[in-house]
């Protein structure tokens, strides 16, 4: 799975991406910038307000699985997943659905 690393990207997305959110995660995504791969990036994160370093390594690895299960990367799209306070503790089947319908939200995937 292809990652988003460069910094100015990652800035672009969170400045200019499209947002939808649900209680176990957030879902960002944006079009890459001019003259970048269009194959699709993903990026995963979890912020410190959700623990320590164990719990937010989980909440990244349930996330990086659910995204794997929903075909990423998506072609064409910038994602980012962003984990929130249930995503550790969330059952496989709910982290999916709630993925799926971000992604329909934000047109990510066809409906």
């Amino acid at each position: 799975m292809r990652t988003l690393t460069s910094p100015s990207d990652i800035d672009r997305l969170f400045k200019h991406g499209r947002r939808a959110s649900q209680p176990l995660l957030v879902l960002l995504a944006s079009s890459p910038a001019e003259g970048r791969d269009a194959r699709g990036r993903v990026m995963f994160v979890a912020g410190r307000k959700l623990g320590n370093a164990v719990v937010r390594n989980r909440c990244k690895r349930v996330l990086r699985e659910a995204a794997r299960r929903a075909g990423a990367p998506w072609p064409g799209q910038d994602v980012a997943l962003v984990a929130r306070p249930g995503t550790s503790t969330a059952s496989p089947q709910e982290l999916d659905d709630a993925l799926v319908r971000l992604l329909r939200q934000l047109g990510v995937t066809p409906r």
